[in-house]
C-alpha cells in the first residue's frame, strides 16, 4: 500500500457519467487527500493535464485508472504520485441516508 500526499480532506460534486452506476451525476464525493492507496480504491487523479475521478486498478506491474462506466476507456498511470485523494465517502443532495462510506 502507498499513501497520497496532501493536507485537508475536501468535497466536490461527481459530474458525468463516467463512474456510474456507483457513482451518479450531482453525487458529492469526499477526497481524503492522505488516504491509503489500494487496489479497488476510487481515487482523484491528475494526469496529463487533466482531472480524473476513477478507480484504481492494478495492471500487470503497474497501475491504470478505469472507469466504472465501460464507454470511457482505461488510462495507464505512469506511477501513483499522480492520485491527488482518495473517495472516503459519498452522498446525495438532501438525502442523509443516501451516503455511503468507503474506508
Amino acid at each position: 500500500m502507498s499513501r497520497c500526499e496532501g493536507a485537508e480532506v475536501f468535497a466536490l460534486q461527481v459530474l458525468g457519467q463516467s463512474m456510474a452506476p456507483e457513482f451518479e451525476e450531482g453525487e458529492v464525493i469526499v477526497i481524503e487527500p492522505d488516504g491509503a492507496l489500494h487496489d479497488g480504491s476510487f481515487v482523484l487523479a491528475q494526469l496529463d493535464g487533466q482531472w480524473l475521478f476513477r478507480q484504481l486498478r492494478r495492471a500487470g506491474t503497474g497501475w491504470q485508472l478505469q472507469a466504472l462506466n465501460p464507454a470511457f476507456p482505461a488510462r495507464p498511470l505512469p506511477d501513483l504520485g499522480a492520485v491527488r485523494g482518495v473517495v472516503i465517502q459519498k452522498a446525495r443532495p438532501g438525502r442523509r441516508r443516501a451516503a455511503k462510506r468507503y474506508v
